[in-house]
């Protein structure tokens, strides 16, 4: 494993665009205490998904960027950091 993980330069960025996730998740707890139309709801949690699959789309972005770069010298570590980025990747799709 890297000494720093791949986001360490955006570090700030990720953490923003989770704190608007949170946000729209707060958001989504008020529309339902406040009875709120259900496609209402439906279409903000759609939203609150989409920029949470951002946010994992930038880490994603990173690691291979960052891990799979460094490992290019090493046949078995890079074959090892593409597996787990694949994994990451399948895991993406289905949630």
């Amino acid at each position: 494993m890297p000494a720093t993980p791949g986001y360490a330069q955006s570090k700030d960025q990720v953490l923003a665009r989770l704190r608007r996730v949170e946000g729209q998740i707060r958001g989504l707890q008020r529309m339902v205490d406040s009875d709120t139309y259900c496609i209402d709801v439906l279409t903000q949690i759609s939203a609150a998904s989409a920029a949470l699959r951002g946010v994992a789309v930038a880490l994603l972005d990173d690691h291979l960027r960052h891990c799979v770069r460094d490992a290019a010298d090493d046949d078995q570590r890079s074959d090892a950091i593409v597996t787990e980025a694949t994994a990451a990747i399948n895991r993406l799709l289905k949630s």
